[in-house]
């Protein structure tokens, strides 16, 4: 009865929808600082070394980079407030979910082999729920446009009568 309660409480502590992410990507974590009173932005860019516990309210990654000629690891909670943001720019094809091996390697020998990949929906958030919402939101009647935008369709149709002479005046 207890893990019911404890399962039931970590959801409520879940984020609503986070991204997808693999080891093997590059990405940046955008994570809040908190300095006394102030408060600000971090970003950290770096390949996903691991990825833990994806389904649960503890998921984890770990973040590598190299800083100086030192690596440098972070492990993020993905369901954190403290992490804003988490962007993937590359994806790496790997065969394997701990890529530890990667800590003793420098150099040529550290590439990792790219693949394609659509960026932007990987990095769309989906959260269940919101279905309903695009499309009552479509549904509903458009609205005319402003006055200002028919003005400039306008000004369009005007100059292209005035260039269509030019051109006949160049051919004669």
């Amino acid at each position: 009865m207890s893990f019911s309660i404890l399962k039931k409480i970590g959801d409520e502590q879940k984020k609503k929808a986070v991204v997808d992410v693999r080891s093997g990507d590059t990405v940046k974590v955008t994570q809040r600082i908190k300095e006394g009173d102030k408060s600000r932005l971090q970003v950290f860019e770096g390949v996903v070394i691991r990825a833990d516990r994806k389904e649960s309210h503890t998921a984890r990654i770990t973040v590598r980079k190299i800083a100086s000629g030192v690596g440098v690891e972070k492990s993020f909670l993905l369901h954190s407030p403290l992490v804003e943001k988490i962007e993937i720019t590359k994806r790496a094809k790997v065969r394997r979910n701990n890529l530890s091996y990667l800590r003793d390697r420098s150099g040529k020998s550290a590439r990792l082999t790219s693949k394609d990949f659509d960026r932007a929906a990987a990095n769309t958030i989906e959260i269940p729920g919101e279905d309903e919402i695009a499309e009552s939101a479509e549904t509903a009647e458009p609205v005319e446009a402003p006055a200002e935008e028919a003005k400039t369709e306008e000004a369009k149709a005007e100059e292209k009568p005035a260039e269509e002479p030019k051109a006949e005046a160049k051919e004669a």
